[in-house]
């Protein structure tokens, strides 16, 4: 007689460590969540997967014309503004959608949530992953715009690319676990995220580059310690296009932020998770 296993399902302490062999166990439930997260996303819609490159397409439409053409802001280093804005914006619309899904992806799973067991965290990683499919469709505009300026680019920027869209995922990981957290226990968040995004972003170098700040060095150096979507932004343009060098300190200090901001996440998450399923 074969022997039976007997898993026993208990609520976690106020802290439990992540059972990484669990997750891997569910490896197969995360690709399921992500797959629905890319196919639920354009579901029912006329363009489909054309939404990846149609929305930051309009976003540097519309930038490029009111920074650009009306407020006079260029690149600073002589690259054409539509494609050194392209960069900022790829990134920032991945983050944006990112943070914005993982933040609700408890609430919005409710019925899973309340009454099936699986790893919760799966369900924040998976909307962070999907993000990356949008990003790597949405890096075609960068391609034809870098084609048309006859932009090649470098290998200092393809080789640190996977860094800093690590960097972007640590990040974007540890905030949406902490905001997916507290939604579920005050509402007020979904209300307040949009705000939040919108006055970061000019906190962010997507329309300037970051030497505007060079004026004002404690709102540099704030912005180089407490955001690393700048410093990712700031260096990829330096690696693409080569008007500038990369700052690898800058770098470092960005890897050691998102991490930090990843295991603040997660702490506070697993934390929380024990009420998820009585007040999601």
């Amino acid at each position: 007689m074969s022997e039976v296993k007997e898993y026993v399902i208990k609520p976690p302490r106020r802290f439990s460590a992540v059972d990484w062999g669990e997750l891997w166990r569910y490896r197969d439930l995360f690709l399921v969540f992500t797959w629905r997260e890319v196919s639920v996303r354009y579901k029912q819609t006329v363009l489909g997967a054309a939404w990846a490159i149609l929305q930051p397409l309009v976003t540097l439409l519309i930038f490029t014309f009111v920074f650009n053409r009306i407020a006079k802001i260029d690149s600073g280093d002589g690259t054409p503004y539509p494609v050194f804005l392209c960069v900022g914006v790829l990134f920032w619309q991945y983050f944006l959608t990112a943070l914005t899904n993982s933040s609700n992806s408890l609430v919005s799973n409710a019925g899973l949530v309340q009454k099936v067991y699986f790893p919760r965290l799966l369900l924040p990683a998976s909307v962070v992953a999907s993000g990356l499919i949008d990003l790597a469709v949405s890096s075609l505009i960068l391609a034809g715009l870098m084609a048309w300026y006859r932009y090649f680019p470098l290998i200092a920027g393809i080789s640190i690319l996977p860094w800093a869209i690590a960097i972007v995922v640590f990040t974007t990981m540890g905030l949406g676990l902490t905001l997916a957290s507290l939604n579920i226990k005050y509402r007020d968040v979904r209300y307040a995220l949009p705000f939040f995004i919108q006055i970061l972003l000019y906190f962010t170098p997507v329309i300037y580059p970051i030497t505007f700040l060079d004026k004002f060095p404690i709102a540099k150096f704030a912005m180089v310690w407490l955001n690393p979507i700048a410093v990712v932004i700031t260096n990829m343009r330096a690696g693409l296009f080569g008007a500038e060098t990369i700052d690898w300190g800058m770098m470092l200090i960005a890897s050691f932020v998102s991490v930090i901001y990843f295991l603040l996440g997660l702490y506070y998450f697993r934390s929380a998770e024990r009420y998820f399923a009585d007040i999601v």
